[in-house]
């Protein structure tokens, strides 16, 4: 999973354990809205649909061929079925960011995404987590490797036999 939609999975979950009984302010609600939108998080859940959908065809359709025709027309990109769903995630995610960040922060955050600096980072971010995922684990491997040597050459040397 990429780190972006990881990062979104986590701001609803602590949304949803109440991250703050604080409401946050109209002003700062439609700059975390408009941030929001910059973020393209919405686009994000948007891709994570029909993966949802296609699971739940079976259990809904039944293996009934009649059923999955409207099923498939109901639940077809552009599909209103979908609306409530990132009504509901664009709203509870402007909230979050809004309850985390002042309404000057959010102005801030979303001039830096909506600049080709940012735009370029938003594009480019889900690769560079996962090189750098890798990049942690390749030189966690060698140093793993490399002190295990080391230790094994230091008890060699108390006269432990390995």
């Amino acid at each position: 999973m990429s780190r972006r939609l990881l990062t979104i999975a986590a701001a609803l979950l602590l949304f949803a354990c109440g991250a703050s009984a604080e409401a946050p302010s109209p002003e700062a609600l439609n700059a975390a809205r408009k941030l929001v939108v910059t973020l393209k998080i919405a686009d994000q859940y948007r891709l994570l649909l029909p993966q949802l959908l296609l699971k739940l065809r079976p259990v809904v359709a039944q293996d009934r061929p009649e059923i999955e025709r409207d099923y498939d027309a109901m639940t077809a990109p552009g599909s209103e079925i979908y609306t409530p769903a990132l009504t509901s995630l664009i709203d509870q995610v402007a909230a979050l960011y809004a309850q985390s960040f002042s309404a000057d922060e959010l102005r801030q955050i979303e001039a830096f995404y909506a600049s080709p600096a940012g735009r370029k980072l938003l594009e480019k971010s889900d690769a560079l987590a996962q090189a750098s995922v890798q990049i942690g684990q390749d030189v966690s491997q060698k140093a793993a490797d490399e002190l295990k040597q080391r230790l094994i050459e230091a008890l060699r040397q108390k006269g432990h036999k390995l």
